[in-house]
């Protein structure tokens, strides 16, 4: 499909084609090495009778102007790389240039078209994570892009005639398949395909606490009327969609990150809410159904996994073989803000990639600022400078017009102007919508504090731009100074399209929610990032861009932002690491993520924080940065099994009977206690906590214990860079295996010094622990936790 893509593309683009003159390509006419592809288009029916069928008579074609009578007996049977019967009359070959040139000449022949190389995107993140649809082998060829993988998406439900869920192409539904495909208002079991084999909704709970949902705003059915659900499924695994792009940004091909896999959604999401009764009952249902993955973008406070039915869900799928990905959390850039910290689910937050949708501030002093939109409505006049005012200046108590909510601003004030507001309490595009209505003719969205520098593009209702909270106040400071003078201040917003190629990238997303882990503070969440800042996917009819009741547009993709859009790219790439290692474990799938991932940007540096600029932490990236290709083959893996987790939560003091409510199975825990602490879990991160006390000196220790997924009769040695201030060993340093397969322990030991400290605070450092073969690299953070007791 994706060659096709390309020709279409090209045919679309390529409007004359210049071929290199004969007397330039003799030399080369007979080196394999030069041939290329090229697009064939011929006059249909020019055909000689003497022909069976149009493709005998492209080789004839192909064979008279064979540069060697080698290849005219030898190679042009197997030459033809595609034939095309409807929207386009010809093939596709490679060539070398003089066969291309001789082509051209001959007088059935319409067109001879170079090809080009397209790359996909829109969501770009299938690019961005160095997944390609080229080459013999990788991890979408491997898995066969997840084909007879199955990916359950607990969210708002689905939007099912989006060509993103078309199933052309698509083999028959997996026999192992038991799920339905429940029909309800405007949703009737055809809905369901060979791409969209089953789909549920959960209203009861919702129902019980909010009384009959309003049916004329809510379907009450798997369809989607909020837009979230078609959003995550399509990031999982979409089909290849083009043309794509949302308001005329991020056009290309939009593709998912495992474009067969199949898709079940299970509606649970309700204008009140998410409900736990209805989250339980749709794990419930889709590990019956037999999914393969679960896609969770939902979460809420941290609670003990005993009374966290999310976690409880999803230690039941997990432990049938199904493998749990879940949103870290919108609420960075604080610490202690990371949710679905079960260890048996993998947490995942956000990065951004190397797309941006710049749209400036010119102020009336000529200062530029930088900002981001999607905003693609009529614009601004170009050079032309609009009158700019500060919301809080201008309403009645300051603090509600300073945030721009509903019916703060005096439209007498605000008429013609671009109007600055505070982010905060309203959505940022419901912020827009208050400024239109009050006659306003821009806006300029600026951060808190809190916030930071971190830039979310939205699709606004009328020009608008969002900017860091340091430009927030120098623009502030500008309207200040200016409103009493004779000039006074004015402001214009420059819309600057789609920039790809954007440095640094990867960046931790400001919003993207942070450790340390509140429950287990020995397990360290999130456990990935992977792109989750203005990722394009598909979107429902009936719902704006904004997502605001008013908003009368429509457009078949969105562009959105949140630890909800990275959290199904990890669960797309499970599939296809399923899909291409049908024996792993979901906590073997989690390990090839983790100890795989990467730490640097594009310019070579640690990731970023997109909130201060600084270098980002373990605490706010886990293991790093998602690496698809290399996660196909990570060499060892830290599988965990349901005993393990059992011993962890003996390790973890709880009760016997809070363990049986999360994992159904009665606990000894006098063994498990025996053996260690929570932190001996066998994560492939390692994370220590030491409580002062007044101790000077403090050591713990960890048992990891690898699997060999790689070479047999292999040797791996490990490096070990130590968090400062800490003494770590590791034994043996040096792993020698003789078989896939086999399982080899190793000890690490950590002794640290006591820091000062004021009480009820903590100090954080960060190492690594990397094993390596030569081939491969295999890295555990360490993090290293002192906390002074208050």
């Amino acid at each position: 499909m994706a060659s096709s893509l390309s020709l279409f593309i090209s045919l679309c683009l390529i409007s004359s084609v210049v071929l290199p003159s004969s007397s330039s390509s003799s030399s080369s006419s007979s080196s394999s090495s030069d041939r290329k592809t090229f697009i064939v288009q011929v006059q249909r029916d020019a055909k000689p009778s003497i022909f069976p069928n149009h493709k005998s008579w492209y080789e004839s074609s192909l064979s008279s102007v064979s540069s060697s009578s080698t290849q005219k007996t030898t190679t042009f049977d197997t030459a033809i790389i595609h034939t095309y019967e409807t929207v386009f009359h010809g093939f596709s070959a490679k060539l070398t240039p003089s066969e291309a040139q001789k082509l051209q000449s001959l007088p059935h022949v319409l067109a001879v078209i170079p090809e080009q190389v397209r790359r996909l995107q829109t969501t770009r993140s299938p690019e961005f994570l160095g997944l390609k649809t080229t080459g013999s082998a990788g991890l979408l060829k491997e898995s066969d892009f997840g084909s007879d993988l199955v990916i359950g998406v607990i969210d708002t439900g689905i939007w099912p005639e989006r060509q993103s869920f078309n199933d052309r192409d698509l083999g028959p539904v997996p026999s192992k398949w038991k799920g339905q495909c429940v029909a309800g208002k405007d949703f009737p079991a055809t809905s369901c395909n060979r791409k969209l084999i089953g789909a549920r909704f959960f209203c009861n709970g919702y129902e019980s606490t909010n009384g009959k949902m309003n049916e004329t705003t809510e379907y009450r059915s798997p369809r989607d009327s909020d837009g979230h659900g078609t959003h995550t499924a399509s990031i999982a695994a979409g089909r290849y969609v083009f043309p794509a792009s949302t308001l005329g940004y991020a056009r290309g091909v939009a593709a998912g990150m495992a474009p067969k896999a199949r898709l079940a959604a299970y509606k649970v999401c309700w204008n009140a809410g998410c409900y736990d009764s209805d989250i339980l009952a749709a794990f419930d249902a889709a590990v019956a159904d037999g999914v393969d993955v679960i896609s969770l973008s939902v979460g809420g406070v941290v609670v003990p996994y005993y009374l966290d039915s999310i976690a409880i869900g999803a230690f039941g799928a997990a432990n049938s073989g199904v493998f749990v990905s879940a949103s870290a959390g919108n609420g960075g850039p604080g610490g202690l803000t990371v949710t679905n910290v079960a260890p048996w689910v993998t947490t995942v937050g956000a990065g951004t990639m190397d797309r941006d949708f710049p749209a400036d501030v010119k102020l009336g002093n000529g200062r530029i600022i930088q900002g981001v939109s999607v905003y693609g409505g009529p614009g601004l006049t170009p050079g032309r400078m609009y009158p700019l005012i500060y919301a809080g200046n201008e309403g009645g108590d300051g603090y509600s017009s300073s945030l721009c909510l509903e019916g703060s601003l005096n439209p007498n004030l605000v008429a013609g102007k671009i109007v600055l507001c505070d982010r905060g309490i309203n959505s940022r595009a419901a912020k827009g919508e208050v400024v239109k209505k009050s006659g306003g003719i821009g806006m300029i969205l600026a951060n808190g504090v809190f916030d930071g520098e971190g830039l979310v593009a939205d699709c606004h209702v009328l020009p608008a731009t969002a900017v860091g909270a340091s430009a927030g106040d120098e623009i502030r400071k500008y309207i200040t100074l200016f409103s009493k003078s004779r000039s006074p201040p004015t402001a214009t917003i420059i819309f600057r399209g789609t920039k790809l190629g954007v440095r640094p990238a990867p960046v931790v997303a400001s919003f993207s929610a942070r450790g340390p882990n509140p429950e287990s503070p020995e397990i360290l969440k999130p456990d990935v990032i992977a792109p989750g800042l203005n990722i394009l996917a598909a979107w429902p009819d009936r719902v704006g861009p904004s997502g605001i009741p008013s908003d009368k547009r429509r457009t078949e993709f969105n562009i959105l932002s949140g630890t909800s859009m990275a959290c199904p790219h990890v669960s797309g790439l499970a599939a296809l690491l399923k899909a291409a290692h049908p024996d792993w474990s979901p906590a073997a799938i989690r390990s090839a993520l983790m100890t795989t991932a990467y730490t640097v940007d594009n310019r070579g540096g640690t990731m970023l924080d997109e909130s201060t600029g600084n270098s980002s932490t373990v605490l706010d990236f886990g293991s790093g940065h998602v690496h698809p290709e290399n996660a196909m083959d990570p060499g060892l893996v830290y599988d965990i099994s349901t005993y393990d987790y059992i011993d962890f939560l003996c390790n973890s003091n709880y009760t016997t009977k809070n363990i049986q409510v999360i994992t159904r199975k009665a606990a000894d825990c006098s063994g498990a206690k025996k053996a260690g602490h929570a932190g001996n879990l066998n994560y492939p991160s390692l994370s220590a906590v030491f409580q002062q006390y007044g101790k000077h000196k403090m050591s713990t220790h960890f048992i990891r214990t690898v699997t060999n997924v790689g070479e047999p009769n292999s040797v791996y040695r490990v490096t070990v860079r130590p968090p400062s201030g800490t003494v770590v060993t590791v034994q043996p340093d040096k792993l020698a295996f003789r078989r896939v397969g086999q399982k080899l322990s190793f000890l690490v030991r950590v002794e640290a010094t006591a820091v000062k400290l004021s009480p009820g605070s903590s100090n954080v450092k960060s190492g690594s622990v990397v094993w390596t073969d030569g081939n491969h690299k295999v890295t555990s953070p360490l993090v290293v936790t002192m906390q002074q007791p208050l």
